[in-house]
Parts: C-alpha cells; structure tokens; sequence
C-alpha cells in the first residue's frame, strides 16, 4: 500500500473499547477514488453506535460519517473531480443496479456500505489495517474515497456548514418531506432534540406544519428545540402521549417523528398521533428494543408506523433543494451546531449523547 504522510484520525479499536486519537497512514486514491482534506465533520449518534456495537462493521475503523471538505487528488478514471473542489462527503452512495436502486429507492441500496468491509489505512505506529465505519471515515485530517462518496458542496455555504448536509440535515429533511409526506397545516411531535431532531424541526416548519411539538428528556433544550421551529415543548415523562394529545385538541398530532431509537420513545410516538396518524421512526435502535402492540388497536387506530433510512433521500437530488433553503434563510445549519471541538473531543461528545445533552457537536479541522 503506496502511503503519504501520516495524518490525526479518531479510532475506534475494538466494540466498547474507548476511541483512540492516533496516526494514520492513508493511501494514494487508486482507480475511482478520491482523497479529500476536511474542513469539518458531525459527531452523529450512529458513530456512538458503530463503538458500542449497536451497527455491526469490521473494526478496527476510522469512525465518522458526516464531514466535508476540499479534493486533494483523484485516481485515474475519476471524472468531474479535481483538487481544490469543494465536496460533501456521502456515506450511503448507490450502487444504481440492485433491486432497491432499480426501484428508486436509492436509500434502501443493498451495496450501499461496500465500502465499509475495504481496508481503508493502516495505524502508523503498529501497521494495524483499518476499515471505514460508514464508508466515509471523516473523523480523520484526511480520507480517500470512492468517487461515489462525495458530492458537490453547494455555493455559497461555507465547508464546516455544509458537513451537516452530509447526514442529519438530509435525515431530518427527508423524514418530514419524503417519509411522513408532512402537509402545509398539519400538526407535528418531534422525538429528541440532537441534531437529527433539530433538522426535523426546521424541516416540519419549512413545511408549513401549523403546531411543532418538540419531546426531549432534557428541560434545557427547550430554547434549541423553540429556536428551530418547536411551537410547543414537553420533557419526556410517562404522560407525554396525554400532554401531546391536550396541545391538540385530544386528538394526537398528524405525524410523529421519531429521532431516539428506543422501545417505550417509538411506542409514545405512535400513541400521540391521531386516529389515522403516521408515525416515522429515524431513530437507530438496539435489536433487544421490542416494540409491541395488539391487533385490536392496530385495526382500531389506523395509524401508519414506518422506518426511514437516511431520510428516504436521493442526496444528488436533495442537496441543491437544502442548498436553496439554507441561501433564503428557512434553513439555519449553524443552530444546529452546539459544541466546536477537536478530533481529541470526541469521546466527549459521545458521552454528552449518552446524557441527553446538547445538538450537534461539530469536528473542525
């Protein structure tokens, strides 16, 4: 493996083990590949996943999923690329010939993670061999690949900004537009103030919801949670479903937009909804977290209860949409963003997640 200088990267060694901020050796980009230097990326929840072994990938990996950042060089046969573009990194790229790309459900691409089983660099003290956690590994100064990983980043939208394109603005984006389809007037819960969350917010508010009801176990995310759209606010408890339904007339909301990935958070989602409410759950869960229901009130409320991947989006055809939403001001990215850190305040930031603490924490390099 041909190598350029060492460059700082965040490692997660084993499942549960802590993150190690070391050096790593990257390749020259081969045929079809890309090495990109980041400007930024997002510390998102699936990275904590990926650690404690919630997603399965190969380890050792180079964590981080969500970043963008300026080309350094591309391999041969890559077009359309050279050094110096500014890039949006995209960790789920389609393949574009499996049954589901075939469909044009690109977000459900059978091939999507390839990627993430490939040797991606070695560690530079001991030669260790390390995969990429979600393909893209931006939790490192540098990274190098597939040409179908990056995108363009917008015009006008600076770098450490758009890194939040990459994953929980497009997640939050599409839960509301493509998965739950939120209409103009209808009514919205929104589960968990993150980042994700945030991104919902805004979304259901760009989409002309006529009340936006944030959830959050945290009292102290209220001012987020209001400042990105939240009509009304609820600290999570055993009466969330009743307190959601008195904000609306007794009836539940149109749609509940789940961002937590937990049993007992799913299952109040669904019951604050309305008679023929749908319910979309973003939220990555363990496979011990059952959820369960009875026949007779699955045939007596008529709600509709969906999954969504990655927002259920196209990123080549939503990252202009987002682009033009964040250029006329309905989409605030920064407010997004509640800690700038370093790569060594990682670990960290995964355990504010675990507290329930703040939005999104943002790597800048």
């Amino acid at each position: 493996m041909a190598v350029r200088t060492a460059v700082r990267a965040a490692v997660v060694p084993a499942v549960g083990a802590p993150l190690e901020v070391t050096g790593i050796e990257l390749p020259e980009p081969g045929a079809g590949r890309v090495r990109v230097r980041l400007a930024a990326a997002g510390v998102c929840h699936s990275d904590l996943s990926l650690s404690n072994g919630t997603m399965r990938v190969p380890l050792p990996a180079v964590l981080g999923h969500e970043g963008a950042g300026t080309v350094l060089s591309v391999g041969e046969g890559v077009t359309g690329l050279a050094p110096g573009d500014r890039v949006v990194l995209n960790w789920a790229p389609s393949c574009g010939s499996c049954h589901a790309c075939a469909l044009g459900e690109v977000w459900l691409c059978a091939n999507a993670l390839a990627g993430a089983a490939h040797v991606h660099a070695r560690r530079a003290d001991d030669g260790t061999d390390l995969h990429p956690g979600l393909n893209v590994a931006a939790f490192a100064e540098e990274t190098v690949v597939d040409a179908g990983c990056v995108l363009p980043a917008p015009d006008g939208i600076p770098l450490t900004d758009a890194a939040l394109l990459g994953c929980a603005v497009l997640t939050g984006y599409g839960a509301v537009h493509h998965s739950a389809k939120v209409r103009e007037g209808e009514t919205v819960a929104v589960f968990g103030a993150g980042g994700v969350g945030l991104a919902t917010l805004q979304s259901a508010r760009i989409a002309g919801a006529s009340k936006i009801v944030a959830v959050d176990v945290s009292p102290e995310k209220e001012e987020l949670a209001r400042a990105a759209g939240a009509t009304d606010y609820v600290v999570a408890s055993d009466t969330t479903a009743r307190e959601i339904r008195a904000l609306t007339g007794k009836q539940g909301v149109d749609v509940a937009v789940e961002c937590v990935g937990r049993a007992t958070t799913i299952r109040t989602a669904w019951e604050s909804t309305r008679r023929g409410g749908r319910t979309t759950v973003v939220g990555i869960g363990g496979k011990d977290q059952q959820v369960t229901f009875n026949a007779l009130e699955i045939f007596h409320w008529g709600r509709t209860l969906s999954g969504c991947v990655y927002g259920n989006a196209d990123p080549a055809r939503d990252l202009p949409v987002l682009a033009e939403h964040v250029r006329a001001g309905r989409l605030d990215l920064g407010a997004l963003v509640t800690e700038r850190i370093a790569l060594d305040g990682i670990p960290a930031a995964f355990e504010n997640m675990l507290a329930g603490k703040g939005g999104r924490a943002l790597v800048v390099f």
